[in-house]
């Protein structure tokens, strides 16, 4: 488990330091996020992810890889083009400090979605999210590992996908999230996606 946590910060690129951001500022530059994020980032569609209350180093690092052309997100990247450091951080330091709202899991999903978040999957050599999202999938912001809960299960299932069959690729040289994914079966992604939109 401790080389397992030890490879995901080194994967994400977490090691060195982050401009601190102004969140008064990155209120006044987030009109233009609003569309999609909503106005205090809690997305009502949900193909858009929920980013209120989402740590600030995984918010830069996200923002930066689209706008460095790291993370393909073709909606997304011709918000962010222009965005200079300082106006990332600002950004991420308003949405970060926003409530995030909470929802509900599929009662029939729950079983398998449960089993996978907190026990993962040992025959697939698939570990348990909690390890680094945590319990309540809240994740390890100082790390960089995101918050979970309550994101909108399309949303994480879509993410889950695109890091199974190797669209998305920004976890780092060594694939945690793609290598995990990959195990996975549509089934289980589906579940376990619907039991972090329910986590509170």
């Amino acid at each position: 488990m401790k080389n397992l946590l030890i490879s995901l910060i080194i994967s994400a690129g977490l090691i060195g330091t982050a401009h601190a951001g102004d969140a008064e500022a990155g209120k006044v530059k987030s009109a233009t996020c609003a569309a999609c994020h909503g106005g205090d980032g809690n997305s009502m569609a949900p193909t858009f992810p929920k980013i209120a209350g989402q740590g600030e180093r995984y918010l830069i690092k996200q923002i930066s890889d689209i706008r460095d052309g790291n993370r393909a997100a073709p909606a997304m990247a011709p918000f962010v083009t222009g965005l200079s450091d300082e106006d990332i951080a600002d950004l991420a330091a308003y949405f970060s400090a926003q409530v995030p709202t909470g929802g509900g899991a599929d009662e029939n999903l729950v079983a398998l979605g449960e089993s996978i978040y907190r026990g993962g999957i040992e025959s697939k050599s698939v570990p348990a999210c909690l390890a680094c999202h945590g319990p309540n999938g809240k994740g390890i912001a100082t790390a960089g590992f995101p918050q979970l809960s309550g994101q909108h299960a399309a949303y994480t299932e879509m993410q889950l996908k695109a890091f199974s069959n190797g669209e998305r690729t920004n976890d780092g040289d060594t694939r945690v999230m793609r290598d995990i994914a990959y195990r996975l079966h549509d089934s289980e992604i589906k579940a376990v996606a619907s039991y972090i939109q329910g986590l509170r």
